[in-house]
């Protein structure tokens, strides 16, 4: 018999802190130039007109303006629509 009760391993008990990745402005919604649209890992959503994405795929606003989102040949597609381009 076992004089010692068994433990518990010591290689268990690791976990990575969370990303926050997603969507952070919603279709809609009003944006000012540099803010973040969406924190991505590869290019679920891509870059449409008035935006920009950055070296680990978050794309962001280039401009002020109203974020929309697209379905489209190229996929979902995020573009910052400006207040004058709202008007026509």
């Amino acid at each position: 018999m076992a004089h010692k009760k068994g433990l518990g391993s010591s290689r268990n008990g690791r976990d990575s802190a969370a990303k926050r990745l997603g969507v952070k402005v919603f279709a809609g919604e009003r944006v000012r130039g540099g803010e973040i649209i969406v924190r991505q890992r590869g290019t679920r959503f891509k870059p449409g007109e008035g935006t920009g994405i950055g070296s680990d795929d978050t794309i962001y606003a280039r401009a002020a303006g109203t974020v929309t989102f697209m379905r489209g040949r190229r996929g979902r597609v995020i573009s910052v629509v400006g207040d004058g381009d709202l008007e026509q």
